[in-house]
């Protein structure tokens, strides 16, 4: 089948998330720090990565896990600080011409799509960087119901842009979350390899993306392969 709809996730693809997960460390670190446990920048990266390796489904819960010695009472209230910290914090970061990119498959007649684990602040977000129009459908899953990797946020998008599932390329920075359910659905699967999940690797070759992009030209290179 030829592929016809591209969906994209925010985060990774769209959003930097430099800002955001910079954030998340900083306020793990502290909100250790006020139940008494010493955390510098190398447990956090070792936490991170044991989290991605782990495939996490809440990568920053299996961090606080990780430094707070598994104890449930410390766990609750490190992550109780942490959702308090990072509640209201706002810091989109449009990825440098993703705009233009996104653009150009518009010119094409390719429609677009998000499926993201997102609030709703998120379709707002998309607003002020100016790319919220270029999107036929948006599955927030604080809007939809359905989170990912949960195959029917997904199917969902497919169907809102009408089109088959197995015509739709999903770009995600996850394998676990991105790539592994739009394979099962017969989608065409792109990882941008970007933050914190840039070193995660595919347990399987079943979980192995279409193509590994490390920039908006390689991604641009990868889609129009692809929509041939």
């Amino acid at each position: 089948m030829a592929y016809r709809a591209a969906l994209f996730d925010i985060g990774g693809p769209l959003d930097l998330e430099f800002a955001r997960e910079s954030a998340a460390d900083s306020a793990i670190a502290m909100a250790c720090g006020l139940e008494g446990i010493r955390v510098d920048e190398a447990m956090i990266e070792a936490a991170s990565e044991a989290a991605v390796e782990a495939f996490a489904a809440n990568a920053y819960a299996h961090m606080i896990d990780t430094l707070c010695g598994g104890d449930p009472q410390t766990i609750g209230r490190v992550e109780a600080r942490v959702r308090a910290m990072l509640g209201n914090l706002d810091v989109f970061q449009l990825r440098p011409e993703i705009d233009a990119l996104l653009r150009r498959l518009r010119g094409r007649g390719v429609p677009l799509g998000i499926v993201a684990n997102q609030s709703a602040a998120a379709r707002e977000q998309l607003v002020r960087a100016g790319i919220g129009e270029l999107f036929a459908y948006q599955g927030l899953s604080a809007l939809t119901g359905f989170s990912k990797p949960d195959p029917r946020a997904f199917a969902t998008a497919a169907e809102a842009l009408g089109v088959a599932a197995p015509a739709c390329i999903m770009v995600g920075d996850r394998i676990d979350n991105d790539i592994v359910p739009a394979k099962a659905l017969g989608m065409a699967a792109i990882r941008f390899k970007t933050g914190r999940h840039r070193r995660q690797k595919p347990r399987s070759a079943a979980e192995a993306p279409d193509a590994n992009v490390t920039d908006v030209r390689e991604l641009e290179e990868a889609i129009l392969a692809l929509l041939g």
